[in-house]
């Protein structure tokens, strides 16, 4: 069991790209980090010597075993979610998950019981686009009645990194990552920041998903860590892997209470590095904001002139001031996100229970997702309207 440490300590699991982010955010906000976790011990030591941590873990049983650890990031791969979240709550440790919680509605419903049933562990899903500060305003004048009702809304989320077929990496492989991988890796953090501005639940769902690389080479001896591909040339040695899962794919929505939506998403359009975009019209005014753009905020009006509204503490909605730590015109972005993120989750294990106006994602947001790519996955197969299971 961990220590009582006034200060809680975290230990990071996993070592690709998003782990490291993990460990940056956390040092920025003076939490103490114990040590990292990799897939192997070899992976472990590489990791813990390159961000300049004092231990490498030989496995999840040896992280749980030190008691200075009162929390654990979880950022592994997807297939071991499951089983890495059942230990760290057994072990009666606070969990911060990477998205996807699991790989199915069946473990994910497991684990926001699990999660219930320890009221005391503050149990969250990493959906760091929520903390923007630009976004937490954004949801605060749609709240709030600025724009009227939501009419319509669409939007997306878009990258280059696996636009070639030589371009792999493990989520392509629906064992490893999922029946769905760019609705399941990117997607899902639009269908999470949608419901978090506006409040609005999915009830049916339309999707066309297309794979476009249905074989692509794999390297025989490593794969390319996330975003990397483009910056590598492909392996030596390669074989010919067969790939079902999507590269992108088009998904209407509609809402309950009348509400219509389209998200398209996709891993394969050039140029877009890590886009995720929307526009939401209402019946007053419309909103539109992008994650490479992630100081501005388009303000549409029919009867005055619209309006390009710049990230500045001093005019935001207060539920967004605190997540804007620097003056106006001192631009905060991806890894700032994460910053804030933390700072709300930490807060709440500061007191032992989630905040009445939590925003960050916990378990039965990350349930509510897999939920609803179950739907997006049945309507692919069967080309009609699915009911999203409530």
């Amino acid at each position: 069991m961990p220590s009582p440490n006034p200060k809680p300590a975290a230990a990071v699991v996993g070592t690709g790209f998003i782990g490291p982010v993990h460990v940056e955010a956390l040092r920025r906000l003076g939490i103490p980090i114990t040590g990292i976790l990799g897939s192997s011990e070899e992976k472990s030591r590489t990791a813990a010597q390159s961000v300049g941590l004092p231990r490498a873990y030989r496995d999840l049983d040896d992280l749980l075993a030190d008691p200075a650890v009162s929390v654990v990031h979880l950022a592994s791969p997807n297939r071991v979610h499951f089983q890495q979240v059942l230990a760290c709550l057994k072990a009666g440790r606070h969990v911060i998950c990477e998205k996807p919680l699991a790989m199915n509605t069946a473990e994910t419903a497991e684990l926001a019981r699990a999660a219930a049933a320890h009221p005391g562990l503050i149990c969250a899903v990493n959906y760091n686009i929520r903390f923007y500060p630009l976004v937490v305003h954004a949801r605060a004048l749609v709240r709030s009645g600025e724009i009227g009702d939501v009419l319509h809304l669409r939007g997306g989320y878009s990258q280059d990194w696996l636009l070639y077929p030589t371009d792999f990496n493990w989520r392509v492989m629906a064992e490893e990552g999922g029946v769905l991988r760019a609705v399941g890796d990117v997607g899902t953090h639009w269908l999470d920041l949608i419901g978090f501005i506006t409040g609005l639940e999915i009830e049916s769902v339309f999707a066309d998903l297309r794979t476009v690389h249905p074989v692509r080479r794999r390297p025989t001896e490593q794969s390319s860590e996330t975003f990397t591909g483009k910056s590598r040339r492909p392996a030596a040695a390669s074989e010919d892997f067969p790939v079902t899962t999507e590269d992108h794919g088009t998904i209407l929505l509609r809402f309950k209470g009348g509400s219509r939506g389209c998200l398209h998403v996709s891993q394969v359009t050039a140029g877009r590095k890590n886009s995720i975009h929307f526009e939401i019209a209402g019946s007053r005014r419309a909103l539109a904001w992008d994650s490479e753009l992630p100081n501005e905020l388009w303000i549409g009006s029919r009867d005055e002139p619209n309006q390009r509204f710049l990230k500045d503490p001093a005019f935001l909605d207060a539920s967004a001031r605190c997540f804007a730590d620097y003056p106006g015109g001192h631009n905060e972005g991806f890894p700032d996100s994460f910053k804030q993120l933390y700072k709300a989750i930490y807060a709440d294990i500061a007191t032992g229970q989630s905040s009445p106006d939590r925003l960050y994602a916990d378990f039965t947001d990350g349930h509510r997702e897999l939920l609803l790519c179950q739907a997006i996955a049945e309507s692919h197969r069967t080309e009609r309207w699915v009911n999203v299971p409530q």
